[in-house]
């Protein structure tokens, strides 16, 4: 699995709510309780530069709906800006969208990725041929304007990251006991990989700016480093029907960042989350 800037690495984490419950036909489906059409979040990320905690970016997503080759649904389009501080270090600009059947069945998959010196572009088409099986057709555009095609058929339901967070937002975490270890696929332009992530349990968590208090589901994603595990994200999702991520902590090689909500627009549901 290639590099993924401090937003996109935080999105892998929510795949923790469908480990679980993947389905093994291309039944890709699912009831979604969880979002609507004109919901938009919005964050402001931060990175730690000598012990100093600097406003590093922001990122929004937006869910639309929309129509995809005959198939209505809904679209899914995740923007991340860093600021011009931190593009003196790091330039970061990526663009992600996906589109989706009304019970979330991945149709489309696009990431166009600035990060540092490099552009790379991850395609991802989805075809289901009727027999039980999911069909890929995958596409990854290199940092040199190469074009790699692949192909990868399976009978387990496979999903990018952003479908994928559309299929978690409406799954039941309930039933996760603190400390299970989930396993779970994961597809981009060129791979289809396996990821590991960890239940932490449940904690409330106050921000900073708005002091707002939430009731909250804890994952940590876990990285393979040679023979030992390493701790890549600390995530922080509502616990109520709507599962909005809003704390993001991140352990990168070049140091430490954070990812807050800030806005939170035509939610679906009730924000019962929220401890007065």
């Amino acid at each position: 699995m290639k590099q993924h800037n401090i937003f996109t690495i935080a999105l892998l984490a929510l795949l923790a709510y469908a480990s679980t419950q993947h389905t093994t036909s291309a039944q890709c489906g699912i009831q979604n309780t969880a979002f609507q059409s004109g919901e938009r979040l919005e964050y402001q990320l931060y990175f730690n530069w000598q012990f100093v905690w600097l406003k590093a970016g922001t990122a929004q997503m937006q869910i639309s709906q929309n129509t995809y080759m005959g198939n209505e649904g809904f679209k899914c389009h995740l923007i991340t800006r860093g600021n011009q501080r931190t593009d003196k270090y790091f330039m970061m600009r990526d663009t992600l969208e996906c589109y989706v059947k009304d019970d979330c069945t991945p149709l489309y998959f696009r990431k166009g990725a600035l990060e540092g010196s490099r552009y790379t572009v991850d395609e991802v088409w989805y075809n289901y041929p009727g027999d039980g099986t999911v069909a890929l057709n995958q596409r990854y555009h290199d940092r040199n304007g190469t074009i790699h095609d692949k192909s990868y058929s399976t009978n387990i339901c496979t999903f990018d990251m952003l479908s994928m967070l559309l299929r978690a937002r409406s799954f039941d975490a309930s039933k996760f006991t603190k400390g299970q270890i989930i396993k779970f696929p994961l597809c981009d332009g060129d791979d289809v990989s396996q990821a590991l992530l960890i239940y932490r349990g449940k904690k409330n968590f106050k921000m900073d700016d708005s002091k707002v208090k939430y009731r909250c589901l804890v994952f940590s994603f876990i990285e393979k480093d040679g023979s030992k595990d390493k701790e890549i994200v600390t995530f922080y999702v509502t616990d109520d029907l709507n599962h909005t991520p809003v704390r993001i902590d991140l352990n990168l090689n070049f140091g430490t960042a954070k990812a807050f909500l800030t806005k939170a627009e035509n939610l679906r549901n009730p924000q019962t989350s929220i401890i007065q």
